[in-house]
């Protein structure tokens, strides 16, 4: 059996599969490692995701396991849009470490409707779906992945979800409708944009459609993305 929250953790650098080890400890070398032999970089995004989202998660994201830092990081945008205040006031460095999000809030991973593992898949689903909005995961770039996961030590099982869902057409309204509250709602559309850098036009278009299909409101959208980039730095060049 496979572990999606597990998976999440791998996509989002928290470790890296095999090694015990956090993108943060080979962040000076994880690109060109990435490039020259992913395998060696181990990062399971750098294997799906490709190598442009190889980069370091700032602060206590990185410290929290994946479904975590996705329901704090999604919080913590919903509680700024909240407050009424811009986007800009709200996401600053040097703010304090990221918190996961109080017990008693819908948005804490504990009281996801359908379970924890369950919604977990629904991200992991979604990261997937959205790094392939640029179209570089075609039949040759399949077969590569294919290849570096049956010699990445996961189960078979793992790999088998995977090179599914690599497989499997992107079906948006499946994803909108496999987000069961408000919260889950803004976590799907967070950790979509965790997973790409929106840098194309494809990428853009793909994160506006999933945005209105969820039908998130513009300005907490603009707060979702000064979060979200408040955390990610770019990795160093080699």
């Amino acid at each position: 059996m496979f572990d999606p929250k597990k998976i999440l953790d791998d996509f989002l650098g928290s470790s890296i599969p095999g090694t015990g080890t956090s993108v943060r400890d080979t962040a000076g070398k994880a690109t060109q490692m990435a490039k020259d032999n992913p395998l060696a970089a181990g990062a399971l995004a750098a294997v799906l995701l490709g190598t442009g989202t190889g980069r370091d998660i700032a602060g206590g994201a990185l410290k929290l396991g994946g479904l975590a830092a996705v329901a704090g990081l999604a919080y913590k945008a919903y509680q700024n849009y909240q407050s009424g205040n811009a986007p800009a006031e709200t996401a600053k460095a040097g703010e304090p470490d990221l918190l996961p999000p109080p017990d008693d809030s819908s948005f804490h991973p504990a009281t996801a409707p359908q379970g924890e593992h369950e919604f977990a898949l629904v991200l992991v689903r979604a990261m997937i779906a959205a790094a392939r909005a640029d179209g570089h995961v075609d039949e040759a770039e399949r077969a590569r992945i294919a290849e570096k996961l049956s010699l990445s030590g996961m189960n078979s099982d793992t790999q088998e979800f995977l090179a599914t869902e690599l497989n499997a057409p992107v079906n948006v309204d499946a994803l909108v409708a496999a987000a069961a509250t408000d919260a889950q709602k803004v976590e799907l559309y967070t950790a979509s944009r965790l997973a790409i850098e929106a840098k194309t036009r494809a990428e853009r278009g793909y994160l506006d459609l999933l945005a209105g299909r969820l039908k998130l409101p513009d300005n907490l959208i603009d707060h979702i993305e000064a979060t979200v980039a408040n955390v990610k730095t770019p990795a160093p060049q080699a």
